[in-house]
């Protein structure tokens, strides 16, 4: 409790550098919260295309059933096949009705019979989508075929992207607020100079003088990492029904947010904050503080 009211003292004698601290803490957390989000959020994105390969084969008018059935027993001798699915005319209507039902001037001269029918294939992999898509084009019933042929890699390069950019600029945000909390905490020491040694004289021990320069950097970077976690969930729970109805299917496989994932990564920063703080604060405390 003395060392939590010397830091109290400390705080309140000089609330500018405080405030300045917290922010420089708040900014690097903010950063490394956002990049966390996006980097998980794209990992997630990426595994869930990872798991539904899929390539879209559209059927001319008049393909018979005996048509699409000899073309799906052809495909499953590959081996390579885990599903298929046959929409219809009618169905792909329905589908159609559902995305634009926000949209009633789409939904008028849209029938059945302009719709053309379909085969949904699900492949093992995402490498398998390509050599089964080149085997549907040769079919004369098929009238075109469609396959995210570049998603998955693309998703790979995001993501990787991702990682090393942010890791980069955290890594120097870190770096950055590591330096201000020497800074400042180097200045407190030299202010009270004069205080310390008069401490000294009165027999404090080394641990009893450095404690609270080490709890101060401590506090202020555990403020900045708390307030840095919360606003970026604020911006995620925003921004989530955004996402929500631009992603479709794919954000129910990242929204909403897992509580206990949120409560990780908070935990997560609160470690880091407590090293970022409490190793500027030492080196502070042994550059300037000669006991």
């Amino acid at each position: 409790m003395i060392f939590i009211e010397f830091v109290k003292r400390n705080i309140r004698r000089t609330p500018y550098q405080a405030l300045a601290a917290s922010m420089v803490m708040f900014l690097t957390f903010l950063t490394l919260s956002s990049f966390s989000i996006l980097a998980l959020g794209s990992q997630q994105i990426l595994r869930f295309y990872e798991s539904k390969p899929q390539a879209i084969a559209f059927f001319k008018d008049g393909t018979t059933e005996t048509d699409i059935q000899a073309i799906q027993n052809a495909l499953s001798q590959t081996g390579k096949i885990t599903q298929f699915k046959y929409v219809s005319k009618e169905e792909a209507l329905e589908i159609y009705r559902e995305r634009n039902k926000s949209n009633p001037t789409l939904l008028e001269l849209v029938t059945a019979n302009i719709l053309p029918a379909s085969l949904e294939i699900s492949t093992q992999t995402p490498d398998d989508l390509k050599p089964i898509a080149e085997i549907v084009k040769r079919e004369p019933v098929v009238e075109e075929v469609v396959f995210p042929e570049d998603v998955v890699a693309s998703l790979t390069q995001a993501t990787g992207l991702i990682r090393v950019v942010g890791g980069a600029v955290v890594g120097f945000l870190v770096t950055f607020s590591t330096l201000i909390i020497i800074m400042i905490i180097g200045f407190k020491i030299r202010v009270k100079r004069e205080e310390i040694e008069t401490m000294k004289l009165l027999g404090a021990s080394a641990r009893f003088i450095r404690m609270p320069y080490l709890l101060e950097g401590i506090v202020y970077a555990s403020i900045g990492a708390l307030l840095g976690w919360l606003v970026s969930v604020l911006i995620t729970w925003y921004f989530e029904p955004l996402l929500q109805n631009n992603l479709g299917e794919v954000a129910q496989s990242i929204l909403p947010l897992s509580p206990i994932l949120m409560l990780g990564l908070l935990m997560v920063e609160l470690f880091v904050a407590v090293l970022v703080g409490g190793l500027g604060s030492l080196a502070a405390v042994r550059r300037y503080l000669h006991l």
